[in-house]
Formats: structure tokens, C-alpha cells, sequence
């Protein structure tokens, strides 16, 4: 019996440690669905936001760094250290401010 119960206790410990794996890399998060040029909507003339995959941010020629947790970004420039909310609808990303305005954004191709 204690063979079993060893055996079973040492799955569960994989399992365990692979969904923390998970939860630390971001699998199935936002990560991916965030990397690439985003120009906000309405206006071919605004500013276009870069986030690369290594959590830099290019916003026009400003660079900073970006962390991602779950469905919120928190972005740091030398300028300003913001938290948005994130949300993702095909080539549209909107990113809401606590208590404050919501940017649109269209992926740029």
C-alpha cells in the first residue's frame, strides 16, 4: 500500500509543479496576444505602442518595460509606472486605466 500512495503523491507533485511552470511562464495568458505594433484607433497619425517578447516597450521614442499578470499590463517608462486592465478582440487591444480612460489600439500588420 505505501508503494501506491508514493506513487500517487509523486504524480500529484508534477502536476503541481508543471501548473506552476505554467502560471509563472504565462501559458495561455495574454503574453503572446500582446507582442507586435499597436497604433491607436481613429487616428493614423497617433503614436504606436511596441512590445517585444523579451517585456520591452517602445511607446513613439520612449522605451520602458512592460509586465503582464493575468489580464492586467503594468507598463514603466522613465516618465510614468501605469497598471491597465487589458482586453483583446481579434486585431483590437483596449487597455483601461483604473478609475480612468480606456485606450483602443489596432494591431499594425
Amino acid at each position: 500500500m505505501p508503494l501506491m500512495f508514493d506513487r500517487n503523491k509523486s504524480r500529484l507533485a508534477k502536476i503541481a509543479l508543471a501548473v506552476l511552470l505554467c502560471d509563472i511562464s504565462g501559458c495561455g495568458g495574454p503574453s503572446h496576444d500582446i507582442v507586435g505594433k499597436w497604433r491607436m484607433s481613429g487616428d493614423a497619425n497617433a503614436m504606436v505602442w511596441e512590445f517585444s517578447q523579451n517585456g520591452g516597450v517602445v511607446i513613439g521614442n520612449t522605451r520602458g518595460r512592460y509586465v503582464l499578470d493575468r489580464t492586467r499590463v503594468k507598463i514603466e517608462t522613465p516618465f510614468a509606472r501605469t497598471v491597465y486592465q487589458m482586453e483583446f478582440l481579434a486585431d483590437r487591444m483596449i487597455l483601461r486605466e483604473p478609475n480612468g480612460p480606456k485606450l483602443e489600439f489596432t494591431r499594425l500588420r
